[in-house]
């Protein structure tokens, strides 16, 4: 975008990724990164606990021996678009596979959704790197780049459209 900023890049840069900013140690030629201020370091922190109130709720949940289905224990409807069109949805099976996941069984959880199984295994991984992170005062190992993230969130979403495609094709 030359030199433009993009939306995007604002949000992230006001939000919580800031570019990173490295301060002079005593030592010539030596840097360390500046701590992050403790506004930004209180919004990981709920940013984590948000993350492991999904996976708190899942394990509780007794997953479905359909593969589908389990969201209503939460006192949900039945998945619209299978009701409708009497197919699975993208998203069909997700909190099922969560639940599955929390109870160690992985191959229940990704024949329930894969797409589901991958987002909660991210959705660990996230929450105990945004504590570590904001603990240390600084991003661990290192500040997450906007392509990470974009292609965190491609993988996702291809092996769960993959995954749909498939069901659609086999049921």
């Amino acid at each position: 975008m030359g030199a433009r900023e993009s939306l995007l890049q604002r949000a992230l840069r006001i939000a919580i990724l800031p570019p990173d900013e490295l301060t002079r140690v005593n030592e010539p030629g030596k840097t360390r990164r500046k701590s992050m201020p403790a506004g930004q370091r209180f919004a990981m922190v709920v940013s984590a606990l948000t993350l492991l109130a999904l996976p708190a709720t899942a394990a509780i949940l007794t997953p479905d021996e359909h593969g589908f289905g389990t969201h209503q224990q939460l006192g949900l409807p039945p998945c619209t678009f299978y009701v409708v069109f009497q197919r699975p949805c993208p998203a069909c099976g997700m909190t099922t596979a969560w639940a599955w996941l929390l109870r160690g069984e992985i191959g229940h959880a990704l024949a329930a959704n894969a797409g589901g199984t991958l987002l909660a295994g991210l959705d660990l991984v996230a929450a105990a790197w945004l504590l570590v992170s904001a603990l240390r005062g600084q991003w661990f190992p290192g500040r997450p780049s906007q392509w990470m993230i974009a292609a965190v969130a491609g993988l996702v979403g291809m092996v769960t459209a993959g995954q749909w495609v498939w069901r659609l094709l086999t049921f």
